[in-house]
């Protein structure tokens, strides 16, 4: 089927002068070759369609890199502020836990120093005890006397070993006696007994004593002062 544009072509070439034969066959000639060109044009358009240019929203690449690196900048902004929320709390913790260690430790030291305080206190309490003790007791010098020694269990006595026998009418029973022998020493006793020596010896005492504790001198003297 001849398009439009050959049989427009076509009738020019009718109305062509008769006696130009060459200008009608090339006139022909022109719309045969027009027509083969448009069959071969469609054919063409038909096995290969024209493709068409399709835009796909968000696919662009640059805008994609941009989005990524907005991306990764923001995850690093965060990680970072985590990492510093998260020394920032092992500092607070370290800080409470030196504080608490700077406490228990004066209180440890105050402790002490209030116990020492008390023990101090405790000692200068019983050093005044012992002070006015002695300050109020009141004793009565009677002389020198000879000391003898005997151990009651020996004897099969059961009075012990904090009395002794004395002449009872120096020392009535019941006597406190504070005995200050020569290097000091100080023995507490009381009378309670008397011996075969005392009639005859009234400056004498005998000690009760352990024999494993009676002096080797078997006989010493002392001061000895009424307690009381």
């Amino acid at each position: 089927m001849a398009s439009n544009h050959s049989q427009k072509v076509e009738a020019i070439a009718d109305h062509a002068d008769a006696d130009n034969d060459s200008s009608h066959v090339n006139a022909k000639s022109i719309v045969l070759s027009n027509e083969a060109k448009v069959e071969q044009a469609n054919a063409h358009s038909l096995i290969n369609p024209k493709k068409e240019i399709t835009f796909t929203v968000g696919t662009n690449d640059i805008a994609e890199a941009a989005h990524q690196i907005a991306d990764q900048k923001a995850a690093a902004a965060k990680a970072a502020e985590e990492q510093a929320a998260a020394e920032q709390a092992a500092a607070e913790q370290a800080a409470a836990e030196k504080a608490a260690a700077e406490k228990a430790q004066q209180e440890a030291q105050q402790a002490a120093q209030n116990a020492a305080a008390a023990s101090a206190a405790s000692a200068a309490s019983a050093s005044s005890s012992a002070a006015t003790t002695a300050s109020t007791e009141t004793t009565t010098n009677k002389g020198t006397f000879k000391l003898s020694f005997y151990d009651p269990s020996v004897l099969g006595s059961g009075l012990g070993y904090g009395g002794v026998a004395a002449n009872l009418s120096v020392f009535p029973k019941g006597t406190r006696l504070k005995i200050t022998l020569s290097d000091g020493t100080v023995w507490y006793r009381t009378v309670n007994d008397t011996g075969s020596f005392a009639a005859g010896n009234p400056n004498q005492l005998d000690v009760a004593m352990p024999n494993s504790q009676i002096p080797s001198a078997g006989v010493l003297t002392a001061t000895v002062e009424v307690v009381g």
